[in-house]
């Protein structure tokens, strides 16, 4: 159960700017509660604990600073175009804080890629990371998203924009190319999205 010394009005104001809704405390001694998906926060005169299932929904977020990640992403289409998966992978140095996997129906490899990168960096904001460092195996991607590459396709363009516009909100990022092995979980993820769905 986490304790994050601080001010409660900051974290509060912190939560609030993440669109976190505040609710009264149920005791006297709690000035307020919030909760996100799986993490509840309570705040007392000088600090916040977190409890739940996934507290890290919060801590980041409650934390001065709401520190660095390694964001993996990977997509993955059968047929090509065909049923397309998706899986994201967000890492710190206290080891994997979030995963997930779906399926999205029918689409290209690269929009499957592009998609996969959209969620994982949805993630990454909604956890509060400020630094990140992406991390996918398609080439074609992370060109295109650092603006080595043209997006000559207008659906790849969009989201293109729309990753770059994620990237935005993050006060450092990078986003660089690796080999298959060093992204084997987000690469899991994607296809077990695709074989729970047979």
């Amino acid at each position: 159960m986490p304790t994050i010394d601080c001010d409660p009005a900051e974290a509060r104001a912190r939560l609030e700017d993440a669109g976190v809704r505040i609710d009264a405390g149920n005791t006297d001694h709690e000035r307020w509660r919030a909760e996100r998906e799986g993490a509840v926060a309570v705040a007392y005169d000088d600090k916040v604990v977190v409890q739940g299932s996934d507290p890290a929904r919060l801590t980041n977020l409650l934390s001065a600073g709401g520190g660095r990640a390694h964001v993996y992403f990977d997509g993955a289409s059968r047929g090509n175009p065909g049923p397309g998966g998706i899986g994201w992978c967000l890492v710190t140095s206290d080891g994997v804080v979030a995963e997930g996997g779906e399926r999205i129906g029918r689409v290209t490899n690269n929009q499957a890629e592009y998609a996969a990168l959209i969620r994982a960096l949805e993630a990454a904001d909604e956890y509060g990371f400020d630094e990140i460092d992406v991390r996918g195996d398609s080439e074609l991607i992370v060109k295109q998203v650092r603006g080595e590459w043209n997006a000559n396709d207008p659906e790849l363009r969009e989201r293109r924009v729309r990753a770059r516009e994620l990237l935005d909100r993050f006060d450092r990022w990078s986003i660089a190319h690796v080999p298959r092995e060093i992204n084997a979980r987000a690469d899991d993820l994607a296809n077990e999205a695709l074989d729970d769905a047979n």
